[in-house]
């Protein structure tokens, strides 16, 4: 299936993030959606991209379920060719995108295609499942990595994840009673999705400009 990208921000940016949609909305979803524009409002050059079985969802081959994250890997690197970045490049993605990036990250960063990976509310282990951890790999992660995570994101909160062994490569933004998909309940936290989004482009800014030139 022919590979395709949605594009947010201007052309000559600094830095292109390439992101990966989580395992069961698409690129286009409202989630994906809101996070490109903001990063695309701070300067980012953003390119958003689907996996086959997603993008099969969008003909007749009709609702694949998403397989094993580990079978994604080789389709990752496949968008990093095909985006073919001339600029400094950050990858990641939503949830299971952003975990099969940092499934790939090191090869991309050794080799010097990649300077850093941007992971929006990692799936650190299932739903209610706190002992299916997914963070082998995460323990001796080499690529400079930014973790944006919710307080009550089921699928590791703050709790949970400050009890795991991770990279000191491995920095984490923590937004106030946000969920997986970063949103906080305003009326608890005082927050809302929109000062949360904020929050992540501006530190994501911050930190794309500490990565090695």
């Amino acid at each position: 299936m022919a590979l395709k990208f949605l594009f947010d921000g201007p052309e000559q940016a600094k830095h292109i993030v390439l992101l990966a949609h989580g395992a069961g909305a698409p690129m286009d979803s409202p989630t994906l959606t809101a996070t490109a524009k903001a990063l695309a409002g701070l300067g980012f050059r953003v390119a958003r991209f689907e996996f086959d079985y997603m993008a099969g969802r969008r003909t007749e081959a009709g609702r694949k379920p998403p397989p094993r994250a580990e079978k994604l890997n080789r389709e990752y690197i496949a968008a990093v060719d095909a985006l073919d970045a001339m600029r400094p490049l950050i990858i990641g993605g939503k949830s299971m995108g952003g975990r099969v990036a940092s499934m790939v990250a090191d090869v991309l960063f050794a080799s010097g295609r990649v300077r850093g990976l941007l992971c929006l509310g990692y799936p650190f282990h299932p739903p209610a499942k706190p002992e299916q951890l997914r963070t082998k790999h995460l323990v001796d992660l080499k690529t400079p990595t930014l973790i944006v995570q919710g307080t009550r994101d089921g699928f590791g909160t703050r709790e949970d994840v400050c009890a795991y062994a991770l990279s000191p490569a491995i920095e984490i933004l923590w937004l106030e009673d946000g969920d997986h998909d970063l949103r906080p309940r305003k009326s608890i936290s005082g927050f809302s999705s929109a000062d949360h989004l904020k929050t992540m482009a501006e530190a994501v800014a911050n930190w794309a400009e500490t990565l090695a030139e």
